[in-house]
């Protein structure tokens, strides 16, 4: 055991002991457990300050473990925070419990909270560029901890932070713990009702979108979890609403808006534009590709992917891996979207050949790392869609492949290319079944 969760660490009393003589830096490495954690003084920190946090936001009351209950387990974990650079910046410390030890009707009801897609983030930044104004961020501390909970649950004290006066005592919560299954629809009723009481007005179809109009001027809030990008045509505007969460929430105004889910973004008079320079050479990096052969194309066009039963087997586990990063690539790259569709349609049966296809998109990224999307100042937001298809281009199910894209005036903000559901009969029917999702009106 550290301590006593009531007596608070700071950095000048620890400083002061010479085995916390460096505790003014941040620590490099992630804990494995609690008690890698309790030998390094940056961590033994963020661990209080962690609690420190629970205590002022009032999440908990220690008491008497009721009888015929069995409280929730609670854990540490341990997460270093890095900036777009890759570089640490600080320790984190999360407390969280042990959410599916709960059961359903007793410890939560309801669970679902929406979250906005990144169509959603990108149609943002579409408008946002059309109309020439800047978006910023904000990052709200510890948001789970502000959402009221209405069931009774109780859980363990926190490991290495047992009360020495009572050692046996148990939390009361008052609020939602992370790891909490109601902790996200928490969280998200008390952030919606704070926005629809200060004359937000929810949007209509999605739910993480708030606007406000005052005098001809607008203020767009979007919502991803604890992250709030938000921007207006009015810079009066924007900043009330920066004071108002402010007072009601511990936040952080992060500036503009840049770095977001691995998404790096530029705002800049003439637009916006969005790319994934940062993550593309990561993956290279992880996948030992940084050195290869550059490409100019991210798919031969004579490349017929097939089961290919005569191929050598390869290791399935870095295969997946290369798709998955790959998938989320194509967040800001249209133009792997389809090869790397085809080439995870073979995860189950794969073979070299599958595997030097993936390959070569990594070798297409090699060439072409920041390549990204450009979302023009003054652009329509005339909504339009394309769609095509291929007839039995499967070998293996003679099923089609139907590719769409969605845009706003000129800029991108949805795409997909997908095999389709059944067998078309003729191409007029393959480019039928393409068109319906991107039909409008």
């Amino acid at each position: 055991m550290i301590g006593d969760i009531h007596q608070r660490v700071t950095r000048s009393s620890v400083a002061s002991l010479a085995f916390f003589s460096h505790s003014a830096y941040v620590a490099s490495f992630e804990p494995r457990d609690v008690s890698h954690a309790l030998s390094d003084p940056n961590w033994v920190n963020a661990m209080h300050e962690e609690l420190e946090n629970f205590k002022r936001n009032h999440v908990w009351d220690l008491v008497e473990p009721p009888s015929n209950y069995r409280p929730i387990g609670t854990k540490w974990v341990f997460k270093n925070k890095q900036d777009e650079d890759g570089m640490v910046v600080r320790n984190k410390a999360r407390l969280v419990a042990q959410g599916f030890c709960q059961k359903e009707g007793i410890d939560y009801e309801e669970t679902f909270a929406p979250v906005a897609r990144l169509e959603a983030i990108r149609i943002l930044l579409a408008f946002a560029a059309s109309k020439g104004f800047k978006l910023q961020q904000m990052d709200v501390k510890y948001a789970f901890l502000n959402g009221f909970i209405e069931e009774e649950v109780y859980v363990r004290q926190p490991p290495g932070f047992e009360s020495a006066r009572f050692p046996d005592r148990v939390y009361k919560l008052r609020k939602a713990l992370y790891g909490f299954k109601q902790a996200p629809r928490a969280w998200y009723a008390r952030l919606k009702s704070f926005l629809l009481k200060a004359g937000f007005v929810m949007g209509s179809v999605d739910k993480t979108l708030f606007l406000l109009s005052r005098g001809g001027d607008t203020l767009i809030v979007q919502i991803y979890v604890d992250d709030i990008i938000f921007g207006g045509s009015s810079h009066a505007l924007v900043s009330s609403f920066a004071e108002q969460m402010s007072r009601e929430f511990e936040l952080s105004l992060m500036g503009e808006f840049q770095f977001f889910l691995g998404l790096q973004i530029k705002q800049d008079p003439e637009g916006t534009f969005v790319h994934q320079a940062k993550y593309t050479r990561d993956i290279l990096k992880k996948f030992d590709m940084g050195d290869s052969k550059p490409m100019t194309t991210s798919m031969s066009t004579n490349t017929t992917l097939d089961v290919d039963e005569d191929g050598k087997a390869v290791d399935q586990k870095e295969f997946r891996g290369m798709i998955g990063s790959l998938l989320y690539l194509t967040t800001t790259r249209p133009d792997i979207q389809f090869a790397v569709c085809l080439c995870a349609r073979y995860q189950a049966s794969l073979r070299t050949s599958h595997r030097q296809a993936v390959k070569r998109i990594f070798r297409y990224l090699k060439f072409t790392p920041e390549l990204g999307l450009w979302y023009f100042l003054g652009s329509s937001l005339s909504l339009r869609g394309f769609s095509d298809a291929d007839h039995a281009g499967c070998r293996i199910d003679r099923k089609s492949t139907s590719g769409t894209c969605q845009l706003l005036g000129t800029s991108l903000v949805s795409w997909s290319s997908r095999k389709q559901a059944s067998v078309s009969l003729s191409t007029t029917e393959a480019e039928y079944i393409a068109a319906a999702p991107s039909s409008y009106g």
